[in-house]
């Protein structure tokens, strides 16, 4: 059996950048970051003082108040990003059959600000105090749960978590079941809320989070001063579609998602192999399965988090992949102006590759300054470009050794 054309129709964010897809697109064209001192708690002591943090988001714009005291804020996240993407991609009373409309939506981490909150209550006051919502306002599935009852969506629902590359998994298997007839319509991507208390104590524990004081040089992927990432927090969403589907009703087609690239390192549980092999080989799928020769592929949205051991092994995984054709291939960071939205980084990046592609448009690595012999790829620090985009890939590697490369089309009738 052939496989079935996949394409994106619609998309939703809410991010440091801007509370809508668009908004973020347009502050990420201007070149602008997100990043500021944290204002979500005291951070006196502590080491890391900056973070990317959503900002003018108030929950009660889009819940009612009891719904907003039952969400955590990563499913506040969840459902504004699904919201906004079921909405650009005009399905209302489009989806004939619920059953062939699924949700596979995701989080790194899940209802950290929730554990934290009840933990603290179960401490000072006792397990009577402790709120019968705890379970289903943490649980990593209730972003996906809450999005299928809101929508309606009633086909597959499930919620892959491989720390930062979960939303990259997620449009993957979405991607799958659309491919071989499982699904005509999948809401996929992911959210996360970490700028918590104990998420920024047990990176920061982890030496993984940057200390710099300044917000310019504080997320500067491939730069030689690295230190560190910055912690991010929103959520990205995209519809997939069927390719007949979509035209059938006269969707907006973004872009087509044709190739899905995953692999493990099985080396260690928070450092890349510095060999690169196992992510090349995530690089190399995903080509292969698009049905695209490397050498066409435009532009990398790399994973690009700003620690020093990530970007040198990712970019070595891209030389052992690309070979002599690395250096023509843009390999941007976004991070540089989001921070690492950890298990909603890849639904995020996937949308710039689709707007990248829509647009022509390649949005820059900002804030870099000094060139790494280590680094040395066309990482597009000298501002954004407008250039054609006919094949973009979107990079993501977790915890675990987890490698995940999604490679978007742009669509050919």
């Amino acid at each position: 059996m052939s496989k079935r054309r996949v394409v994106v129709t619609g998309i939703g964010a809410i991010s440091p950048l801007g509370n809508t897809a668009n908004e973020m697109w347009e502050t990420m064209k201007a070149g602008k970051h997100g990043i500021t001192e944290i204002s979500h708690f005291d951070t006196t002591n502590y080491e890391v003082k900056l973070a990317a943090e959503v900002k003018n988001f108030d929950p009660l714009d889009h819940f009612s108040k009891i719904e907003a005291k039952r969400l955590d804020r990563y499913a506040h996240f969840a459902l504004v990003s699904a919201r906004e993407a079921y909405a650009d991609a005009g399905l209302e009373g489009q989806i004939a059959d619920p059953y062939r409309f699924g949700v596979i939506y995701t989080t790194g981490i899940g209802g950290l600000q929730t554990i934290e909150t009840e933990t603290t209550k179960l401490l000072e006051k006792g397990p009577r105090r402790v709120s019968p919502m705890f379970v289903p306002m943490a649980i990593v599935n209730m972003g996906a749960g809450n999005i299928a009852i809101d929508l309606g969506a009633k086909g597959h629902c499930t919620s892959v978590v491989t720390a930062c590359a979960s939303a990259t998994h997620a449009l993957g298997d979405a991607l799958r079941m659309i491919q071989y007839g499982d699904a005509d319509v999948i809401l996929t991507g992911g959210a996360e809320a970490t700028i918590t208390q104990l998420g920024v104590a047990g990176f920061q524990a982890l030496r993984a989070l940057s200390t710099s004081t300044n917000p310019d040089r504080a997320s500067i992927p491939f730069d030689k001063e690295r230190n560190g990432f910055i912690m991010g927090e929103g959520g990205g969403a995209l519809i997939l579609e069927e390719y007949e589907h979509a035209k059938k009703r006269g969707a907006k087609i973004y872009a087509e998602l044709a190739g899905f690239g995953s692999t493990c390192d099985a080396n260690h549980i928070t450092a890349p192999d510095p060999s690169g092999e196992a992510g090349a080989r995530a690089l190399v799928n995903a080509v292969k399965d698009a049905g695209v020769e490397l050498s066409a592929v435009d532009y990398i949205n790399a994973h690009g988090t700003s620690t020093p051991l990530n970007d040198k092994t990712e970019t070595t995984a891209i030389k052992v992949a690309f070979g002599a054709e690395a250096k023509n291939v843009a390999v941007g960071s976004t991070k540089s102006m989001t921070g690492h939205l950890l298990g909603a980084a890849g639904a995020i990046e996937a949308i710039v590759c689709v707007k990248a592609i829509q647009e022509s448009y390649i949005p820059a690595t900002t804030n870099y300054e000094v060139a790494d012999e280590d680094c040395d790829l066309d990482y597009i620090t000298e501002g954004s470009r407008q250039q054609a985009v006919n094949i973009a890939l979107s990079n993501s590697l977790g915890f675990g050794g987890h490698n995940a490369t999604v490679a978007f089309k742009k669509v050919e009738e």
